[in-house]
Formats: C-alpha cells, sequence, structure tokens
C-alpha cells in the first residue's frame, strides 16, 4: 500500500536522533596518535557493549564509464597497529578490483549507543603474506569454503550453483588444510586522516581531526 507523499519524509523526521549515553571527551587530553585514541574509543565500545563494534563501512572508487563513483559496504575490522587498519577481502569480488585499481579508501565507524563516529582517510597497502595467511586461516570453517569458491560477487540464477560450489570447496579445505587461496588479501589502511566525532544533543558536537604531516601528527578542532 502506497503512503501519502510526505508521510515518510514525516515520519524519518520524528525518529529520535543522538539518543546514546555519550562519554566524556576533552580532545586537549587526546593523544598525539590517533590510534592510540581509536583503540580506546574501540574498546570503550566493546566494554559497554556495543553489538559488533569492528564492524566499519568499508569505501572505496569504482571507475565507470567517464567519472568515477564511490562503493561502500560493510566490513570488519581485523586489527590495528603501527601499519594501520586492517581488513581482509577477496581479489576476486567488486571490491577486491576497485582496490587493485585505486588504492584510495575511508573507513566509518558509527557507534550510536554511545554518540560516536571514526572517519579515516588514506591508501591501502597489501600486508606481508603471512599476515595474510593468517587472516584466512583463522576464519571459520564456513567463511573459507565459501572463498574457496573464488565466485564472490559473480551473478548467479540457481542456488544449487552455491551448494555444489561449496561443496567442491569443503572438500579441497579437506585435503588441504592449510591452503590459502590466491584471491584472498589483506590490508592495512594507512591513513592520512583520523576523524574523531563526539556527539551532543544540543549538536554541539566535538570533532577531533588528526592529520600526518611527515612522521608526526597535526590536530585541528573542527566547527560542529
Amino acid at each position: 500500500m502506497s503512503q501519502p507523499a510526505g508521510s515518510l519524509r514525516t515520519v524519518l523526521r520524528g525518529l529520535p536522533v543522538l539518543v546514546g549515553a555519550a562519554p566524556e571527551f576533552d580532545p586537549a587530553q587526546a593523544p598525539d596518535d590517533p590510534v592510540d585514541l581509536f583503540v580506546e574509543w574501540l574498546l570503550h565500545a566493546v566494554d559497554s557493549g556495543v553489538a559488533e563494534p569492528h564492524a566499519m563501512t568499508l569505501s572505496t572508487v569504482h571507475a565507470g564509464g567517464d567519472r568515477a563513483r564511490p562503493g561502500a559496504r560493510v566490513l570488519i575490522l581485523k586489527d590495528v597497529d603501527a601499519a594501520g587498519w586492517h581488513f581482509a577481502v577477496s581479489s576476486a569480488s567488486r571490491k577486491g578490483a576497485e582496490l587493485a585499481r585505486n588504492p584510495a579508501v575511508a573507513l566509518t565507524f558509527y557507534w550510536a549507543a554511545l554518540g560516536r563516529q571514526i572517519r579515516i582517510e588514506g591508501v591501502a597497502l597489501p600486508d606481508p603474506p603471512e599476515v595474510t595467511a593468517a587472516d584466512f586461516q583463522a576464519r571459520s570453517e564456513g567463511a573459507r569454503a565459501m572463498v574457496l569458491t573464488g565466485r564472490q560477487s559473480e551473478p548467479y540464477c540457481d542456488p544449487a550453483e552455491i551448494d555444489e560450489a561449496l561443496a567442491k570447496a569443503h572438500l579441497e579445505h579437506e585435503r588441504s588444510p592449510a591452503l590459502v587461496p590466491v584471491e584472498w588479501a589483506s590490508y592495512a589502511v594507512r591513513a592520512d586522516s583520523v576523524e574523531f566525532w563526539q556527539s551532543d544533543t544540543v549538536r554541539r558536537h566535538r570533532r577531533l581531526r588528526y592529520e600526518r604531516a611527515g612522521a608526526r601528527w597535526a590536530t585541528t578542532l573542527l566547527w560542529p
């Protein structure tokens, strides 16, 4: 049943926003390295019981015709260290192909329950082979089998195609438990900028942006 014109806008306008229990955040006390502050915020989200706090939106660039278009999807953060923010994908997927053509990416974390958002922009650099192998081996059996089909993002007509491909993949995995498919790729995002956003109910949000300046980071307070 169709809704009267404008009714959805009214419904959306009436939904509550910024209802999370915002923790204290004093930008003046922020550490020199954004990785340290990110880990602090992430562990606070974990301790606060935020569902899937390691879920993030990965944005890549798709070259379509005469113009570049962004594409986004939600992935899981695997680690954060001096090399950057780590994630893994299949190179056979659309996001894998986009990363191969253009490594510029953006990551977005949003924890509504805490009124916090983190935006990261940078370049996705391939991890060493041993990191990629360890990441793949740490995945669940079902997740590994799906990658071993080598067909992520391809179209299909019949669910039986997936059943058959998975059966072959499980058999392949049983025969070679240490197998790591060539399609699997782990990346570390070397950030150029990282922004931390803390919400405020009267919209006086606190925003702190880190920007890489050689071997150091420069920080800037941003207008809400």
